[in-house]
């Protein structure tokens, strides 16, 4: 049985709410226990996660959150460096799985998140991305 760290940025609360319950529902689901954090926005959670990664007590991590477009350049600095940042931290050989969304509006996100009606759930669909990525270092250790 493994141990994973949900990360979230929980800027849309309404919205984390569903990414969190298909991540813990998929962490569960494979037999594995979770603990979850909560930082103050996207461009966080890399420097939360290398920080737990340190600790040594988790075996793969899931970054949950939402950027949503604005009229400002913000979108775009916290969408790439937020991903830039994680990339950084998997090619360290850490697994995490990227629950991030970046959309263009709440519609969008309550499509991705697993809301009502919704075809995506892509809170469990990053923590069994990191469930993968687990094994895969597992496998190669």
């Amino acid at each position: 049985m493994a141990r994973f760290l949900i990360a979230e940025a929980r800027f849309y609360g309404h919205l984390n709410d569903l990414l969190l319950k298909g991540a813990r529902s998929a962490i569960e689901d494979a037999g594995h226990q979770h603990e979850t954090i909560t930082v103050p926005g996207a461009l966080e959670l890399p420097a939360a996660i290398a920080m737990a990664a340190e600790s040594g007590r988790y075996d793969g991590f899931v970054a949950l959150g939402v950027v949503i477009r604005g009229q400002t350049y913000h979108f775009e600095v916290v969408s790439n460096e937020s991903a830039r940042g994680l990339m950084a931290l998997t090619l360290d050989g850490i697994p995490i799985g990227n629950g991030i969304l970046t959309v263009e509006n709440e519609g969008q996100a309550l499509a991705r998140a697993g809301g009502e009606g919704a075809k995506e759930d892509k809170g469990a669909d990053a923590a069994k991305a990191a469930i993968a990525m687990f094994e895969l270092k597992h496998r190669f250790g």
